[in-house]
């Protein structure tokens, strides 16, 4: 057994795409060697801005031998074929074949022992391989050759039980050889050296300024910065995305502190943070209440010899430059108010089919004030107020030059302009939520705004053939969707949501659209456990587009089906289904209502009497929404639908007999399907 190691060292990886990187090297080497029969005992990849990296554990020394049996003809085969399956299997006499018998007769078979390879030799093809099959969201290809990277790829480091491996990767017109060389930081320690095992690799990049170990090197600059913010009596600002990005723009991290000046303090503390994470990658410091200090953390990847000072002011000035625009922007959209903005968003395009957002401000208008009849505590007025300003802040200069502040600058202007603290909320807030970990809108007008944006532009786009396909979704409407559902869910909605979309658009697929819903719905219940055919047996229901409703159905339904009743009528229900739908193949099934006169005493009536009671308080129930009660009504059909199977034959001889116990069956259906379609439920 030896260890195999892999660095890839390149130009700087983009660091949104390192960690995926070495996964998928890991993933690809792994498959290799295992259909190679070298499987390791283990591995472990790393990835760094200038390098990937990876070392399997425990990876055999050759292969194991194989045995082969090949078949040739039958024994009684020409001996022209005979002579040829001799020759290929490298046999002199047929004595030196075997005979076995098979299920087509006496074949002639050839046995021999396939030697296995030294790893060695295997190797240098597979790397290569893996190498190649690599496949990267964006590369690019450099100097004369065809291969593409995402990055000029420098030097291949493959280093099998302490030395290297022979052969390199071919570029498309030069070669790249392995080797067991690499380098550690670009400035610090540029100078090539050898490497010949993983232990000794991690050790000797350390001592070159490299620290390998992406969560090292988050957890480094994690616990740095908040040292030195905790200097300044400051707490740095939670912010795991940025933390990530960063440790993947270094390979040695140096954190340093710089200033803010005071006279950029005023703006409003999104565009501060904004122009510091957005633009710099700068981590925010904040007061032991929450507000944003005059202070920022910068992680530099090069120790210097005056301790980073030259560094900050750099930094400081690049920041002092960016925040002077804001600053001007800031001054500048305060003098016109918002509203006054509306007329400019003629001139930008929402999508050419769909008009300009000046047009989706119109339909999201007269969308909201619909949806707030169904959001209670909603004003009309103010829910028309908020709808028509929402977008006009993508006109001003600071979203131009911020687009990740849309919304947020909105509320500010809003505010600025003397407009209701609920109308200025729901502009910041229409946008949300983007994503399971976003907040959620409460608010009633924030909520009615959020939904008739969104649904806007589901109903838009499906309405003009744009649907999501496969992984494909350019105008994120599956986010879209799962937002509409959050928004309806978490504040209790009862939202008609068939008759919303046709009033969003009059062209719109209505039923395409509420199956998309149900799709994204059983997405997001998923990790709670709601299994997704009890969704799809509610939805099945006629006209059920009430989320809410539609949730507390699938609650009772769930609960019901894990008891004992609810499974066996189930069960029953089935089974009356299955014989439904077999004589139906045959001759059309029952021909139309239950014949109270041919109902034969006991079972057969004593079914029908427990269907015909079942029925109301069934459907009473329903409509008061009480699906405990009305799951317990159809639990009380479990014991006659047992003895009518056990001691009545549904396909009679008289043929009238039989079509009406078929039709008996039938109303079975018809019943339970009040509550739920059970011929969707699984299982």
């Amino acid at each position: 057994m030896a260890e195999l190691l892999i660095e890839l060292f390149s130009e700087e990886i983009p660091a949104r795409m390192q960690n995926g990187a070495a996964d998928d090297l890991r993933r690809l080497v792994l498959d290799r060697l295992g259909k190679a029969g070298l499987t390791g005992t283990g591995a472990e990849a790393f990835a760094t801005p200038r390098r990937l990296a990876l070392a399997v554990e425990g990876v055999p020394l050759r292969q194991a031998d194989v045995a082969e049996d090949r078949r040739g003809p039958r024994e009684d085969a020409p001996d022209a074929a005979i002579r040829g399956f001799l020759k290929s299997a490298g046999l002199a006499r047929v004595e030196d074949a075997e005979i076995r018998d098979t299920e087509k007769g006496r074949f002639l078979f050839a046995s021999r022992v396939v030697k296995g390879r030294a790893s060695r030799d295997v190797l240098p093809d597979l790397v290569a391989d893996a190498v190649r099959a690599l496949v990267w969201p964006k590369s690019m290809r450099w100097g004369g050759g065809d291969f593409a990277w995402v990055r000029p790829l420098q030097s291949i480091l493959a280093v099998f039980d302490g030395e290297p491996l022979a052969g390199g990767l071919d570029l498309g017109g030069r070669t790249l050889p392995f080797g067991d060389k690499t380098r550690g930081h670009r400035f610090l320690a540029p100078e090539p050296f050898p490497v010949a095992g993983l232990a000794g690799y991690g050790r000797a990049l350390h001592r070159a300024f490299v620290m390998l170990d992406g969560a090292e090197r988050r957890t480094y600059i994690a616990r740095q910065a908040a040292a030195t913010a905790k200097r300044a009596r400051l707490g740095v600002r939670d912010d795991p995305g940025l933390l990530d990005e960063v440790a993947g723009l270094v390979e040695w991290p140096v954190v340093l502190m710089g200033r803010i000046d005071d006279v950029f303090m005023d703006l409003p503390p999104e565009v501060l943070t904004s122009a510091m994470r957005a633009h710099q990658r700068y981590f925010a410091l904040q007061h032991r209440d929450g507000t944003l200090a005059n202070r920022f953390v910068v992680v530099a990847n090069m120790e210097t010899r005056d301790g980073g000072r030259a560094i900050v002011t750099g930094n400081e000035r690049v920041l002092r430059a960016r925040l002077s625009d804001a600053k001007f922007f800031w001054d500048q959209d305060r003098k016109i108010r918002l509203g006054a903005r509306a007329t400019r968003l003629k001139a930008v395009v929402f999508h050419a089919r769909l008009g300009s957002f000046d047009d989706k401000a119109d339909r999201v208008q007269a969308l909201a004030a619909e949806i707030a009849l169904h959001v209670p505590g909603a004003d009309i007025d103010r829910v028309r107020s908020a709808a028509r300003l929402a977008k006009c802040d993508l006109v001003t200069g600071m979203v131009g030059e911020f687009p990740d502040l849309q919304g947020v600058m909105g509320r500010y202007y809003a505010l600025h302009d003397g407009e209701h603290d609920d109308v200025a909320q729901a502009i910041a807030d229409h946008y949300a939520p983007q994503g399971p970990a976003d907040r959620c809108p409460s608010a009633p007008i924030s909520v009615a705004l959020a939904l008739a944006d969104k649904i806007d532009t589901l109903a838009g786009f499906f309405a003009i053939g744009e649907k999501p396909t496969g992984s494909k979704d350019p105008y994120a409407l599956r986010r879209a969707a799962l937002g509409i559902i959050r928004l309806i869910l978490e504040n209790g909605l009862r939202l008609p949501l068939r008759r919303i979309f046709g009033a969003a658009r009059p062209d719109a697929p209505v039923d395409d659209l509420m199956d998309f819903v149900a799709d994204r719905l059983k997405i997001s219940l998923r990790e709670k456990g709601v299994r997704h055919d009890l969704i799809t047996a509610v939805f099945a229901l006629d006209g059920e587009d009430d989320l809410v409703r539609l949730l507390a159905r699938v609650e009772a339904l769930t609960a019901f089906l894990t008891g004992e009743d609810g499974r066996n009528l189930l069960v029953a229900y089935r089974r009356a289904a299955n014989i439904v739908r077999a004589e139906a193949k045959k001759d059309g099934g029952p021909g139309g209502p239950v014949d109270e006169a041919l109902l034969a005493p006991g079972p057969e009536q004593d079914l029908a009497a427990a269907l015909a009671n079942a029925l109301a308080p069934t459907r009473a129930a329903l409509t008061a929404e009480n699906y405990g009660r009305a799951m317990a009504q159809l639990a009380a059909l479990r014991r006659p639908l047992d003895v009518c199977f056990e001691r009545v034959t549904v396909n009679a001889d008289d043929p009238a007999l039989r079509r009406n116990r078929l039709a008996l069956m039938a109303r079975i259906g018809a019943v339970v399907n009040e509550v739920a379609d059970f011929s969707r439920i699984e299982g």
